[in-house]
């Protein structure tokens, strides 16, 4: 397995989706290359972050207060 294989299989191994066969080429591969791993970091923290900002997102309000709306607009014109 190759880094470019490697990106075509990162949700599936997320999600533990892969074959154990796979998972265990995947992992010799990982093993071997540190640019692989610091991918696969990335590709992690970037879901955990879209999670967080999904749960964020459904505890906000709806409708925003005019005045704080008019607020946050005269702020920032007078910058």
């Amino acid at each position: 397995m190759n880094c470019i294989e490697i990106i075509d299989f990162l949700a599936s191994y997320i999600d533990g989706e892969l074959p154990p066969e796979t998972v265990a080429e995947f992992e010799r591969h990982l093993a071997v290359c540190p640019s692989c791993v610091a991918y696969l970091e990335t590709y992690r923290e970037t879901i955990r972050a879209a999670r967080f900002a999904s749960a964020q997102k459904d505890d906000l309000v709806d409708d925003a207060p005019e005045e704080l709306i008019a607020a946050i607009v005269a702020a920032a014109r007078a910058k």
